[in-house]
């Protein structure tokens, strides 16, 4: 069930995590109570409208590891990289409050034999709604475990019939200064622009979320929709998206612009491929005060590796 909802959410409506998260119900779900993956946990059913809904059987657990624990909500929703609503951790859910993400308008063209421009909810009906755990790695060296809710990637490429041209997609964030007060500066080239290679998009992976733990994104998470990467670091994940492309060539990506020489096209998380600036070797889970070693492809090599066979992973970062 996909709940829509504009209004802000307050702090008196959001779910306890010691209610949101039981373990046995995910596991049973899941059907991984004897697959030893004793951490993992999923949302358990709330009977309010707003609140979380029980979520689908993922059928697999996405990579996760026995002690991959979702990230609070609270931690999940106020500690966010989202430029276009200010450069700190914290100034997102504070300058995004009065941000309105209806009524959207997704434009969907490029090299594609149906082009068209959806009204978001028209959008979204054609593709099944998903709720999935995904491991989250930013290139700062800080990691999350989110339950995000969206619709594959690969819904919305095979409706749109990309033509034997299209080689990448491209998405472009919302362009409106008034109301992303961080465009008015010029930390970045504005809109915000990020690419995949077409069979990276088709990953069953790849997702387009448009909530986060059963409800609404919200606005400081990339509200309405936002894309979701797993494998890749967490700046590949491009928010509010309003224009989704099919290109030829390797499209443009605004941290790749910003600091060519720190950011690649690929963004793959690799623990080989240190940061000019630091090490890419460990993560800090957000909640705890230890370093972990950081996994090839974030842990999905699995799923994910075969699209890089006999490429230059330093090269390409």
């Amino acid at each position: 069930m996909l709940v829509r909802r504009t209004d802000p959410i307050g702090s008196s409506e959001i779910t306890p995590e010691a209610h949101y998260l039981n373990r046995r119900e995910f596991l049973a779900a899941a059907g991984l109570l004897g697959a030893g993956l004793t951490g993992v946990a999923l949302p358990a059913s709330a009977s309010a409208a707003g609140r979380a809904q029980e979520p689908k059987a993922l059928g697999k657990p996405y990579g996760l590891q026995s002690d991959d624990k979702p990230t609070p909500y609270k931690d999940v929703t106020s500690y966010n990289n989202f430029y276009e609503f200010g450069t700190g951790k914290d100034e997102p859910i504070e300058n995004a409050r009065g941000f309105v993400p209806r009524p959207w308008t997704v434009q969907v063209d490029g090299l594609v034999a149906k082009p068209a421009s959806y009204q978001l909810e028209d959008f979204l009906k054609p593709s099944a709604v998903e709720d999935r755990i995904y491991r989250h790695r930013c290139v700062e060296a800080w990691s999350m475990v989110i339950p995000w809710r969206g619709i594959a990637l690969a819904d919305v490429i095979k409706r749109a019939q990309p033509t034997a041209a299209a080689k990448f997609v491209e998405f472009t964030t919302l362009m409106d200064p008034k109301r992303m007060p961080g465009q008015r500066s010029n930390v970045l080239q504005w809109p915000y622009v990020e690419g995949l290679r077409l069979d990276e998009a088709l990953n069953p992976l790849a997702m387009l979320a448009t909530g986060v733990y059963g409800r609404d994104l919200p606005n400081q998470n990339g509200a309405p929709l936002r894309l979701v990467v797993p494998w890749k670091y967490g700046f590949k994940g491009i928010k509010s998206i309003v224009r989704i492309r099919f290109v030829d060539k390797m499209p443009n990506s605004a941290w790749n612009l910003a600091a060519p020489q720190e950011y690649g096209f690929y963004s793959n998380v690799n623990p080989d491929v240190d940061h000019p600036r630091w090490s890419q070797a460990k993560e800090r889970r957000i909640g705890e005060f230890s370093r972990r070693p950081t996994l090839m492809f974030n842990g999905y090599a699995e799923q994910v590796a075969s699209m890089y066979a006999g490429m230059d992973l330093r090269k390409n970062y």
